[in-house]
């Protein structure tokens, strides 16, 4: 999708937004011009539209609520969480209504001795694990964004993180779903036990991004907090090295709680910025491994992951154990994002997924294709589950220059898509890469999920234009999407 001209919102009749009023209480609905800019776009900044109207619910009947007057009269409506999102999902509508659940922010019960946590969708994810951390717990799904975004959101894209490759992205932690489905009827998906009968409704749910409803109470499950953890800095002269470190790590059948790799360019940035003093400059790549278990077991494995570095070139090697040295190592790897911004006046990250095995040769052409293109793209990425964020740096002042990074964007998600891989990791489709959907699946595939989206949605009300080619955004071709052939035809988008 490339990014087009915001059309100007379309006014709601005072009657419909009256309706908003009553029901949320007129201080919840935003209206004024100022104040719904503040709407407009999620992380993908690059990519705004003001909404017609904006509602701040507090519980889940006033979403239903919401949702029904929307359903009544037939107005599409968006979900927005923290706004952290970075595929353009919560982008607005011009004439549609964006229900923001910042608002919804409690943690509803916390049950200790089910090892669970019932919160709303509003809720920071960093605060899960404050608020249990006490007791000897925490919440595994870590995205970079978890000091600033909400459950909801990480539930809508199925986030990950830092520790998605010992411990599961978000599904694999919710146990339970509240959600207000787009006629505005309330549904309970999940439950309090691990596994439940008939259809996995709640397992369909996460991950679709806003287009099947809301979630407004989400029950996860909490897990101890390890008895030892571990974390080792390995250095190499070259990124493919790292990367060879990192297949022969899980080949050796070691699986660690979080495997992290960033190139020069990525621990330039960091230390320019954050000035930590403990990412080597020189280093082609440096790969951080945090193992965690029994003391025993973390004691074994640092010895075992750190002899592995070094048969693969390993310069050199830090360990933390202590927990301001641990936080040490990865603070510069949840800045990096940030450290980007002091790089270039803008960047555009992408999210795409390759096997393991391929990540030295997908790295050496990202490599290839940022001197091809004459943009720079810093990569940063979780290396254990071949989650790459490559950042594509450039200045959007320069006319034109948006477009071409958009196309050096798509050509990244082809590698990985031919590669083995898949378009998103945990960033979502969204409006950033719905076009390129049908690289990836038959024109079957994507019939077969259209039908699970409309028997939750029938009228296309929530969230339409994401997760999906449209002709309106991806041209005539998505009209035609019976005759694009998944790889062959990735050319056409």
């Amino acid at each position: 999708m490339s990014a087009i001209a915001p059309s100007p919102p379309v006014s709601i009749p005072a009657a419909i937004r009256r309706e908003f009023e009553q029901a949320l209480g007129p201080n919840q609905v935003i209206r004024r011009k100022e104040e719904l800019l503040t709407y407009e776009c999620d992380g993908l900044a690059a990519y705004r539209q003001r909404p017609a109207l904006v509602v701040l619910p507090r519980n889940t009947a006033q979403v239903a609520a919401a949702v029904g007057i929307c359903h009544r009269h037939n107005l599409p409506w968006v979900a927005r969480g923290a706004g952290t999102g970075l595929s353009g999902g919560a982008l607005p509508l011009a004439d549609g209504v964006l229900i923001v659940l910042a608002q919804m922010n409690q943690i509803l019960n916390i049950d200790y001795a089910n090892q669970r946590v019932t919160v709303q969708p509003g809720v920071i994810n960093s605060n899960v694990t404050q608020a249990v951390s006490g007791q000897g717990f925490y919440y595994a799904p870590d995205p970079s964004s978890q000091i600033i975004c909400s459950i909801g959101g990480n539930v809508a894209e199925n986030s990950g993180g830092v520790h998605c490759l010992k411990y599961g992205v978000t599904t694999n932690h919710v146990l339970g779903l509240t959600v207000v489905i787009p006629d505005g009827s309330i549904v309970e998906l999940g439950g309090m036990a691990a596994e439940m009968p008939g259809y996995d409704l709640m397992g369909v749910f996460v991950g679709s991004e806003g287009t099947l409803g809301v979630a407004t109470e989400i029950t996860l499950r909490i897990l101890p907090t390890p008895e030892a953890i571990a974390v080792l800095l390995a250095d190499f002269d070259s990124i493919e090295a790292a990367g060879a470190a990192v297949t022969a790590i899980i080949g050796a059948g070691i699986i660690p709680a979080g495997m992290e790799m960033m190139d020069n360019l990525s621990i330039n940035a960091v230390e320019d910025v954050v000035a930590l003093g403990c990412y080597p400059r020189d280093a082609g790549a440096i790969l951080l491994v945090e193992l965690d278990g029994l003391e025993v077991e973390v004691a074994a494995n640092l010895e075992r992951v750190g002899a592995i570095c070094r048969e693969q070139g390993a310069r050199s090697l830090t360990t933390a154990t202590d927990p301001a040295q641990r936080l040490k190592l990865w603070k510069g790897r949840k800045a990096t994002f940030a450290a980007a911004g002091q790089m270039s006046p803008n960047y555009f990250v992408q999210d795409g997924v390759v096997p393991r095995t391929q990540l030295a040769r997908i790295l050496r052409e990202i490599e290839e294709l940022s001197a091809r293109s004459g943009y720079r793209i810093a990569n940063v990425f979780h290396a254990g589950d071949g989650n790459l964020h490559p950042l594509i740096l450039y200045d959007q002042a320069i006319p034109g220059a948006f477009a071409e990074v958009e196309e050096v964007g798509a050509e990244i998600l082809r590698l990985c898509v031919e590669a083995g891989g898949s378009l998103s990791g945990e960033h979502g489709i969204g409006a950033d890469k719905n076009c390129y959907m049908p690289q990836m699946f038959t024109p079957a595939d994507l019939e077969t999920m259209a039908k699970v989206r409309d028997a939750f949605n029938p009228k296309g009300l929530a969230n339409p234009g994401k997760l999906f080619p449209t002709p309106q955004q991806c041209g005539a071709r998505a009209n035609a999407l019976q005759n694009v052939p998944p790889i062959p035809g990735a050319e056409l988008f």
